[in-house]
C-alpha cells in the first residue's frame, strides 16, 4: 500500500506564514519587489526552517532553536535609537563615520550621511530604493547561485524591514572607516539588509557591529558587497549580545580587486554567520578570517563558501575558535573551483582551542575542484591549552588566569593582526581581553 508522505509545519513555521500574510502592506517595495518577496517566501515555505537533516545546517538546527516566531519589531524613535547606540563600544575611540540601523531601519538623523557625501560616498534608505526598483528589483535583493537555496536568506528577502544602500564612488578612497551599527531598542524579529558597493579603484574600510542586549530579539541580516575592478575592501564584523542571530554575507569580487575581512562571533546565545564569496574577475585575492568566542551553553557557527568562477585568483581562509564550558563551535568551509578557473590558489585552515572538557567543536572543511592546474588545501585542528607553555609562564611568576589569557590572546592574535590597521586591531584585541577578563 502506498502511503502519502506529508511534511508537518512547526509552530514557528506556521506563525511565519501568518506573519508574512499580515505584514504585506507594511513591507516596502515596488511591484517588482513585492513579486520577489512573494517568490522568496513561497520558496521558504516549501523548505521550512533549516534543521539538522539539511546538510548545510547539520550542526546548527534553527528549527529546533526557534520554537515560535517573534513579531516584526516596531520602528524605534530617535531617542530610543540614540540610547541603544550609546551602549555600543565595539570600536572604542576609533575615528570613523557611522551609519545607524535601529530595529531594522536606517536612522538618518543619527548617521553621518552628509559627512560621507563629502567623501564621495552616498548613503540611501533601502526602503526608498526598493520602492523605486523596477525589473528584478534592480538587483537590490538578488542572491548568488551558491546561496540561492538558503532558506534564511529567502526569509530575509521576504520580510526585510529596511537597511541602507552605501555606494563608494569610482576612484574614491575614504579617509576613515565606515561603521554600520545594528542595534535593537525593543524586542522582536529584525530583518535587515545592507548593500555596499565599491566602484572601480575605490578603497574603503567597512565595520559592521551587531550589538544586541535585548534577550528576546531575533536577528536575520544580509550584507551584500559588490566590489568593483581594482577596488580594495577591508571588512570587520562583530556579532555580540543575547539574541538569536543569523547573518549572511554576500560578496561579489571583480577583477584585480583585494579583500581582507574578519568576522567575530562572541557572546550570542545562538549565532550563525554564513559567507558566500564569488570571484567574478581575474587576478583578485581575498583573505578571510573568523573568530569564535563562546562559553556556557552558547552556540556559534561560521559557514563559508568561496566560489572561484574565473582563473588566476587567490583565497586564504583562517578561522579560530575558543570554546569554554558547555558551548559549541562550528566551522563549515567549502572552496569551489569551477572547470575554467585554472591557476586558482585556495588555502583553508580552522583551529579550535577547547578550554573545558565539555566544550565541543565541529569542523567540516571541503574542496570541490573541477580544474586541474590549481593549488588548494585545507586543514583542521582542535586541542587544549599547551600545558608546557602554561607551566613556562607560571614558573616566571605569572598567575594562572593571566597566563591563560596571554596564551588565548596569542592564539587569536594571529588572525586579528592580519587586519594590519592598528586602530581596528587594537579595538578587536580589546574585545578579546574583555571577554577573557570575564572568564576569570
Amino acid at each position: 500500500m502506498n502511503m502519502e508522505t506529508r511534511s508537518l509545519k512547526t509552530s514557528a513555521e506556521t506563525e511565519l506564514a501568518s506573519l508574512f500574510d499580515g505584514a504585506r502592506e507594511q513591507l516596502a517595495g515596488s511591484d517588482a519587489v513585492i513579486k520577489l518577496r512573494e517568490q522568496a517566501f513561497s520558496a521558504f515555505d516549501e523548505r521550512g526552517l533549516p534543521h539538522r537533516r539539511v546538510e548545510e545546517y547539520k550542526y546548527s538546527d534553527v528549527r529546533a532553536k526557534l520554537k515560535s516566531a517573534s513579531k516584526l519589531v516596531a520602528a524605534g524613535s530617535n531617542a530610543e535609537a540614540k540610547s541603544a547606540l550609546e551602549a555600543v563600544e565595539t570600536y572604542g575611540d576609533l575615528e570613523r563615520y557611522r551609519i545607524v540601523i535601529n530595529n531594522g531601519r536606517l536612522m538618518a538623523e543619527l548617521s553621518d550621511i552628509e559627512a560621507l557625501k563629502g567623501e564621495g560616498v552616498t548613503v540611501s534608505n533601502l526602503n526608498a530604493a526598493l520602492a523605486d526598483a523596477q525589473d528584478e528589483a534592480d538587483g537590490l535583493l538578488n542572491v548568488p547561485s551558491i546561496a540561492a537555496a538558503d532558506p534564511m536568506i529567502m526569509l530575509n528577502t521576504a520580510l526585510v524591514l529596511g537597511g541602507a544602500v552605501v555606494s563608494v564612488g569610482e576612484g574614491t578612497e575614504v579617509s576613515r572607516p565606515i561603521e554600520i551599527v545594528y542595534t535593537a531598542s525593543t524586542a522582536g524579529a529584525r530583518y535587515t539588509r545592507c548593500r555596499i558597493e565599491l566602484g572601480k579603484r575605490a578603497q574603503a574600510t567597512i565595520l559592521e557591529s551587531f550589538e544586541d542586549n535585548t534577550a528576546e530579539a531575533e536577528g536575520n541580516a544580509v550584507s551584500d558587497f559588490v566590489i568593483g575592478d581594482e577596488a580594495r575592501l577591508t571588512l570587520a564584523r562583530v556579532v555580540t549580545g543575547e539574541a538569536v542571530h543569523v547573518s549572511s554575507v554576500l560578496m561579489n569580487i571583480g577583477g584585480s580587486a583585494e579583500v581582507k575581512a574578519i568576522g567575530f562571533n562572541m557572546g550570542t546565545d545562538f549565532a550563525r554567520t554564513q559567507s558566500f564569496v564569488t570571484f567574478s574577475g581575474e587576478h583578485s585575492n581575498a583573505s578571510l578570517y573568523g573568530i569564535t568566542m563562546v562559553r556556557e551553553k552558547q552556540h556559534s557557527d561560521h559557514t563559508l563558501v568561496v566560489d572561484h568562477k574565473v582563473p588566476n585568483c587567490e583565497s586564504r581562509e583562517r578561522f579560530k575558535a575558543v570554546i569554554d564550558d558547555f558551548a559549541e563551535g562550528v566551522f563549515q568551509g567549502k572552496i569551489i573551483v569551477r572547470p575554467h578557473a585554472q591557476k586558482t590558489d585556495g588555502q583553508m585552515m580552522t583551529q579550535a582551542l577547547l578550554l573545558s572538557e565539555d566544550a565541543s567543536m565541529s569542523n567540516k572543511p571541503e574542496l570541490e575542484i573541477f580544474a586541474d592546474d590549481v593549488q588548494c588545501a585545507h586543514g583542521a585542528t582542535s586541542g587544549q591549552i599547551d600545558e608546557d607553555l602554561l607551566f613556562y609562564l607560571r614558573a616566571r611568576g605569572i598567575p594562572e588566569a593571566q597566563a591563560k589569557m596571554l596564551l588565548v590572546l596569542a592564539f587569536l592574535a594571529e588572525a586579528v593582526e592580519e587586519m594590519e590597521d592598528e586602530g581596528i586591531v587594537s579595538a578587536l584585541e580589546g574585545r578579546i581581553r574583555n571577554w577573557l577578563s570575564v572568564e576569570e
